[in-house]
């Protein structure tokens, strides 16, 4: 990472070299239920595999040129069982992540309790920034916050890697 501290998402993602990981905790995430894609989905709407180009969005295409990098992008979901209906709805539109390069993993909440956790969700860079993503009890974004603090970075590293090694991969985990 360079030694200045990007202040923008897009650009932290295009500081790295090596990696860009991230843990979600939460079950649910701004749900807006009358507008939007999780709308539009609650009302039966599913992408279709074979028709890449209507689901793919600029957050997949900036996930495709960082993982054609040689960027290792993870993703690691913590969540309960059975799952709320917005963590179906993200589960449903998962492959396009995955087709763009993104690696995801689901772990069960109730697996999860005896691991040490951050108190929000992150994306980690390099093993050297952290990007905390705050919330509101909505789901609504509070805006990110970004450091470097050795013992953050430490500990939201060790945290990844523990839920990472119990997860099951996207393809392989079944909805309860």
């Amino acid at each position: 990472m360079p030694s200045s501290v990007p202040t923008t998402f897009a650009d932290l993602l295009a500081g790295c070299q090596r990696s860009a990981v991230h843990l979600e905790m939460r079950d649910a995430y701004a749900v807006d239920y009358e507008a939007g894609p999780f709308a539009e989905w609650r009302a039966g709407f599913r992408h279709d595999p074979a028709a890449r180009a209507s689901w793919w969005r600029p957050w997949l295409d900036l996930v495709a040129e960082t993982a054609g990098r040689g960027v290792v992008m993870r993703r690691a979901r913590i969540v309960s069982e059975p799952v709320s209906e917005y963590i179906r709805y993200e589960h449903s539109g998962t492959f396009t992540n995955v087709a763009a390069g993104e690696q995801v993993r689901w772990l069960s909440r109730r697996r999860a309790s005896d691991l040490a956790l951050p108190g929000n969700d992150f994306w980690l860079f390099d093993g050297q920034l952290v990007q905390w993503n705050h919330f509101a009890g909505d789901g609504s974004s509070q805006g990110p916050e970004v450091t470097g603090d050795p013992a953050a970075v430490k500990l939201c590293g060790e945290a990844f890697e523990a839920v990472w090694d119990r997860a099951v991969p996207h393809d392989q985990y079944k909805i309860r």
